[in-house]
C-alpha cells in the first residue's frame, strides 16, 4: 500500500521537529575529528559525522523512525514495508519492533548478508528481488501487493526531514563549517541536511560523494535533467543507483553544490584509513565522502564527513583491510 504526497525540501520546523519525534530513539553522536596521518600535516580539518554509530548502524533510523511515528493506527493496521538494500530496512524493521506492527522488505537479491541478517534478526520479513524489480519499486511506489504501508526510503518528506537532523548537530558541533560530504544513493540523506544548511548555515558548501561505478547524480548535473547510467554492482552498495530519481530531481539540484566521483580504490583505502587514523567501521558507502577528501578534490578549511553507515560484509572488509578489492 502507498500514498504518494508532493516532495518538498524540509522546512527548519520541520527539521526540529522530526528531531522531537526522535528523541529516545536516534542517538546523538557528536562529530570527532579525523586525525592526519601525522601531526600538523596540511590540508583541511577533517570531521566524522559518525552515523555508523547508531543502533542499527547506519544514518537511516533518523528518517524511518520520523515517518512511522507520524502513521496513524489505522495506517498501521496491516504493518509496513519499505524497499531497501539493507540500511533502511533495518530503520524501518527497528522502528516496527518498537511499535509492535508487522514489517516486510523489498530487497535486491544480491543486498550484503550483514544488512539482510540483522534486518531478519529484528524480526522483518525479508523478500529477495532482482535489482530491476527493486529498482522499479523505487521508481513507482508499487509494491506489488506486499502488504502494509510503504516507507519509501527516499520520497518521503518525512524521512527527508529525519535526516535533516544531521545539520543541526553539526552546526551545533562546528558552527563554522564550510564543507559538508555526503554519500549520494537517492538523494534523501543529502537532499535533507542539505535544506538544513541552507537556512542555518547558507554559506557552506554540499558535496555529494558517487562511486565511478555508477554516478547517476554526476551525470544528471552535467545533462541538466535526470539520467539514468550503466551500474556495476560492487561492494560499495550504499550508494550507486541507476538513476536519479525524477521526483528527488528538483530538491537535490536546489543543494548540491557539485558532486564528486571517487574510484573503488579510492573508497577501499578510505576504510583502510578511517580503521587505522580513527579505529572506525565504515561501509563503503559511509567512506566514500572521506574518498573525496582524500582526493584532494573537496576543498574548505573546516570539512565534515558525513560517515552514513558500517554495516558491511566482515569478508569484504578483511579483504579490504589486507589491500585487496571483494570481488562481487
Amino acid at each position: 500500500m502507498s500514498s504518494r504526497a508532493a516532495l518538498h525540501l524540509p522546512t527548519l520546523t520541520d527539521i526540529e521537529a522530526a528531531r522531537e519525534q526522535l528523541a529516545g530513539l536516534a542517538v546523538r553522536i557528536p562529530l570527532i575529528r579525523l586525525p592526519g596521518p601525522r601531526p600538523q600535516a596540511p590540508g583541511p580539518e577533517v570531521w566524522l559525522k559518525l552515523e555508523n554509530l547508531q543502533p542499527i548502524g547506519s544514518f537511516k533510523i533518523r528518517g524511518a523512525g520520523n515517518a512511522m511515528r507520524h502513521l496513524s493506527k489505522e495506517a498501521l493496521r496491516d504493518g509496513v514495508c519499505t524497499a531497501s538494500a539493507g540500511n533502511m530496512a533495518q530503520g524501518v524493521a527497528w522502528s516496527a519492533r518498537e511499535m509492535g506492527v508487522p514489517c516486510r522488505v523489498i530487497v535486491p537479491d544480491r543486498a550484503p548478508a550483514a544488512k539482510t541478517d540483522a534486518v531478519r534478526a529484528l524480526g522483518a520479513e525479508v523478500i529477495p528481488v532482482p535489482f530491476a524489480d527493486w529498482w522499479k519499486v523505487m521508481e513507482t511506489h508499487d509494491t506489488r501487493g506486499v502488504p502494509g504501508a510503504f516507507i519509501h526510503p527516499v520520497e518521503n518528506n518525512h524521512v527527508i526531514a529525519g535526516n535533516g537532523t544531521i545539520a543541526l548537530e553539526i552546526v551545533e558541533d562546528l558552527p563554522d563549517v564550510d564543507t559538508v560530504v555526503v554519500p549520494f544513493g537517492g538523494g534523501g540523506l543529502i537532499s535533507g541536511i542539505g535544506a538544513g544548511l541552507q537556512v542555518i548555515q547558507p554559506e557552506c558548501r554540499i558535496l555529494a560523494a558517487e562511486v565511478a561505478t555508477a554516478a547517476p547524480l554526476r551525470a544528471s548535473l552535467d545533462a541538466g535533467e535526470p539520467r539514468a547510467v550503466e551500474r556495476i554492482p560492487t561492494f560499495v552498495d550504499g550508494i550507486g543507483g541507476a538513476s536519479v530519481l525524477p521526483d528527488m530531481w528538483p530538491l537535490v539540484r536546489r543543494v548540491v553544490t557539485d558532486a564528486i566521483v571517487v574510484s573503488l580504490e579510492e573508497i577501499a583505502e578510505a576504510i583502510r584509513v578511517l580503521v587505522r587514523q580513527a579505529r572506525i567501521v565504515a561501509e563503503g558507502a559511509g567512506a566514500a565522502p572521506v574518498a573525496v577528501v582524500q582526493s584532494g578534490r573537496a576543498g574548505g578549511r573546516r570539512v565534515v564527513c558525513v560517515v552514513s553507515g558500517g554495516n558491511v560484509d566482515p569478508s569484504v572488509l578483511a579483504t579490504i583491510l589486507q589491500g585487496s578489492l571483494p570481488k562481487h
